[in-house]
Formats: structure tokens, sequence, C-alpha cells
């Protein structure tokens, strides 16, 4: 059996991930996980009282399961913090799948001007964001290092978390810790 890909697509809305990743799900025949494309037709709204960690963590367990029978994935979640892509990095080494990092970025005019005719194109497909939460989130990003972008950083799960699998366990609820200890 081929060993599968698993790609995690990085960025702030507007930098281009989702269009970016329908080129590779072409290009490679994977399987597109893009958590907006579920939110919407199930609850209306991007957070949903807080579904979004739950529809993610379930998103997560069918992309380790396909990835661990051979079939590449694309994680399309913008994953902004560098813990939860060291956990997937982790997680998806732990099922035998490659795993890369495909990093958009995107200047703050050209984000807010691709945000607002996303919307007026198509509001049925996406959420209003308005320019004060994009800085908001733009604060709160944390830009993957060169070290990250290699595959070289490797860290430990921070505590209390024994784990990687707990540690994603925990951020994604729907996700079972059932992938082994962090230093496999």
């Amino acid at each position: 059996m081929e060993r599968a890909t698993a790609i995690l697509m990085v960025g702030l809305p507007g930098a281009g991930k989702t269009i970016r990743a329908r080129q590779l799900e072409q290009q490679l025949g994977a399987l597109r996980l893009t958590p907006d494309e579920w939110m919407i037709p199930l609850f209306g709204d991007s957070e949903a009282a807080g579904k979004r960690d739950v529809l993610e963590g379930r998103l997560l367990w069918t992309a380790l399961r396909a990835a661990e029978r051979g079939l590449s994935v694309i994680v399309d979640f913008g994953l902004w913090g560098r813990d939860e892509r060291s956990a997937l990095r982790w997680l998806f080494a732990a099922v035998g799948a490659e795993c890369r990092t495909e990093y958009l970025t995107v200047d703050p005019d050209t984000q807010l001007a691709r945000i607002h005719e996303r919307f007026k194109c198509t509001p049925e497909q996406t959420f209003a964001i308005s320019a004060e939460e994009l800085a908001q989130w733009r604060e709160s990003f944390q830009e993957p290092t060169a070290d990250e972008l290699s595959g070289a950083l490797r860290p430990a799960a921070p505590p209390p978390h024994e784990s990687w699998s707990a540690w994603a366990a925990a951020r994604w609820p729907s996700l079972p810790d059932s992938y082994g200890d962090s230093s496999a």
C-alpha cells in the first residue's frame, strides 16, 4: 500500500487556502476536509455554540482513518496555532502518513478585499467577517517557523498532556485519544 500524505493548509481567512486545497485535491486524488463546507449547511454559523471544534474532531478522525488506509488527505482548517500543527503532524506520523504544511500568506488589504468579495458573490457559502475580526485574528495567528515548515520541528506535547494524542483529544473533543504515546 502506498504511503498517504497529509497536507495541512495553514493561513488566515482570505489567504487562498481552500482554492489551493481544491487544486491539490484534484492533483493528488486526495480527500479534502474543509470545515466551513460542513458548518454552513449543518448549522448556518461558523462557530454554532462550540460545534465547530466537535465537527473538526470528527473530520480529523476521518482524515486519520483515511490516511491510515493509504488515502492522502488535505486538512483545510487554517490551523492558526503551532500546537495544533504539531499535534496533527504527530498524529499523521502515528498512522504512517507523511505530513507537509502549505502556508499561504496574505497582506491585510488583500485579505479584506477577498473576504468582502467572497461574501458579496457567494453569501450562502461563507460568513461575514469584519475588519476588526480580521485584525484580532491576525494578532492571534502563530506564523509557522522555517523549522516547522520543513518538518524538522518535533516538540513534545505541552503540559499537562502526556501526549499529542491527549492534547488533540482535548482540543477537538470528538477526536479520540487513541494514537499512542508522544515518544513514537
